[in-house]
């Protein structure tokens, strides 16, 4: 943490932080740290909830809040920073209300924008400390990036299904996420949540360590994760540590760097640009609509489980669940274009490569899936 004076505090700050002062370890220099502290939180959504509302709590002096998005009823599982009330509404706003409510004496900076190559540096290089809540790579690359170009510590977290991890990334002489992990997944290869499912509590325990892990790095105390990778094991309820080396040969942060500004992260994560690299492979919500209005429209397939199609599903599209899809290619006509659906592009990707293999001539992915159609093209479809 940089040098700054300590702010004083106020008689009302002196209760609300009662308990906090009497901890010897953080007492009124500690709390003072607290108040001087400027967090920058990377979303607002699962593991972003509980980390904002235990940092506000704590007396942290300011929190940056960056996310693009809007509170959605699916959302309301585990981001317990939002409320009903608040569906539609910008996650900032959301969480500046609630963060208020919370703790007024907490300053909060909102960027109601997605952190991009052109302007993460300039938001991470206003704070002291970066909390990750993201929930893809291509941000969380670029975001370990601009924490170690601004030399910036990094509390990562991540969270899929069942397990959690946790980790301190860019302190001085540990390791980055790309010590870690030098390159990422096939695109693919790993579902997102919204395809392959999250407790809703697990965010809530790797958010809240997330928020201790911040802490304890602005007041000094305590042993930290840098150098570790903890992963928790929900259905265990199991820890477990794997020691994570600084990379010499590291990309960002070794002996000879490669990369030494921000790049394209979409395309370094293989998530290319819709309208040109992958062509073939996906269509677009409008160019969907307009193949719809042809004289001979593609076959809507829909990959995914019965439940989510009962939500929201695009008209005239019949329903084959992924893993049910091999036994049932007789259902499916071969002489018709085909347009493979999903919650956000996973499984349809996935339906159309099985599809391929089959022998069906003239398949394509809906790029985003029904989220993406919802957004662009049928805004009272009901998102999840």
């Amino acid at each position: 943490m940089p040098d700054s004076p300590s702010p004083t505090l106020v008689p009302d700050e002196l209760l609300r932080y009662a308990r906090h002062l009497t901890l010897g370890e953080i007492g009124m220099a500690g709390q003072q740290k607290l108040k001087a502290s400027r967090v920058l939180l990377v979303g607002a959504g699962g593991l972003g909830s509980p980390a904002a509302l235990y940092l506000a709590a704590a007396g942290v002096g300011t929190l940056g809040v960056v996310d693009s998005d809007v509170v959605d009823l699916s959302n309301l599982q585990r981001q317990v920073l939002h409320d009903t009330a608040a569906i539609g509404q910008a996650k900032t706003i959301s969480a500046s209300r609630r963060i208020a409510a919370l703790n007024p004496n907490v300053h909060v900076e909102s960027f109601a924008e997605r952190l991009t190559s052109q302007n993460a540096r300039r938001i991470v290089r206003a704070f002291d400390i970066v909390v990750d809540g993201s929930d893809n790579f291509p941000t969380r690359y670029l975001v370990n990036d601009s924490c170690v170009f601004e030399k910036k510590p990094l509390v990562y977290g991540s969270i899929l299904r069942f397990e959690g991890q946790l980790s301190i990334f860019g302190a001085p002489g540990g390791p980055c996420y790309r010590c870690l992990f030098s390159e990422p997944p096939p695109a693919d290869l790993v579902p997102s949540c919204a395809d392959a499912g999250v407790l809703g509590v697990l965010p809530g325990v790797i958010g809240t360590l997330q928020a201790l892990e911040a802490i304890k790095w602005i007041v000094g105390i305590g042993e930290s994760t840098v150098g570790r990778l903890v992963v928790f094991d929900a259905l265990r309820m199991r820890f477990r540590d794997i020691a994570v080396r600084r990379d010499p040969g590291c990309a960002v942060c070794g002996d000879h760097p490669v990369i030494t500004e921000l790049i394209d992260y979409e395309a370094f994560c293989g998530v290319a640009d819709l309208g040109t690299s992958v062509a073939d492979a996906e269509i677009r919500t409008a160019e969907l609509v307009r193949s719809l209005a042809e004289a001979d429209p593609p076959f809507l397939l829909d990959v995914r489980e019965p439940w989510e199609f009962a939500i929201a599903h695009l008209a005239n599209s019949q329903l084959i669940p992924l893993n049910t899809l091999p036994a049932r290619l007789a259902e499916i006509p071969r002489h018709r274009a085909l347009v493979t659906v999903c919650h956000s592009g996973g499984r349809s990707l996935a339906a159309r490569d099985l599809l391929l293999r089959a022998g069906f001539p003239r398949v394509r992915s809906l790029a985003g899936g029904v989220d993406a159609w919802a957004k662009d093209v049928d805004p009272a479809m009901r998102r999840y």
